[in-house]
């Protein structure tokens, strides 16, 4: 063996402790999807649910609860939250959705967020990006999208994620992740 190589318990120990701090961050960092594992209960498992379970102890068929806080591209960070109880959300007017919800399904129009999500704002930046059409087209998406409120303007060719939309937008894009 070299004399530089490291030996095979060295090794070990690294992996070892790359998993154990591999382990640290999915837990830390891991979807709030999951259910309660083996040794868990409800309680173990969930942090969001039992306040909310709490606040709507009233209303019998429950409520949702979306929340969120990120850092935006400026830096400032972003927080948003909206909670309803499922009767309010039942009883409303669904069509009203349609736009918004709309806008969001076509896979250029989500590339194109995605992009600005990453940090494009220019169109002439987007252009560059392969597979989405011409010049002509991708304004037509980004048209779409400013009317459905998930972009602006931000100067001549620039447009940004409003600040309060950013959250419900990644709220989205993660509720339709399979």
């Amino acid at each position: 063996m070299s004399e530089y190589a490291p030996s095979w318990e060295a090794l070990a120990g690294q992996v070892a402790d790359m998993s154990r701090r591999l382990s640290e961050l999915e837990a830390r960092l891991g979807s709030d999807t999951r259910g309660p594992g083996p040794d868990e209960t409800p309680a173990d498992a969930y942090w969001a649910l039992p306040q909310l379970r709490e606040r709507l102890q009233e209303v019998a068929r429950g409520g949702v609860l979306f929340a969120g806080s990120v850092v935006g591209l400026d830096g400032e960070l972003v927080e948003w939250e909206r909670s309803d109880a499922t009767d309010s959300v039942l009883s409303s007017d669904w069509s009203e959705a349609a736009d918004a919800l709309g806008a969001l399904g076509h896979p250029v129009r989500l590339r194109l967020i995605q992009a600005l999500a990453g940090g494009r704002t220019a169109v002439a930046e987007l252009i560059e990006l392969e597979g989405l059409g011409t010049t002509g087209q991708i304004y037509h998406h980004l048209r779409q999208l400013v009317s459905a409120g998930w972009l602006e303007t931000a100067g001549r060719g620039r447009y940004q994620i409003p600040p309060t939309r950013l959250v419900p937008l990644l709220i989205m894009v993660t509720a339709a992740r399979r």
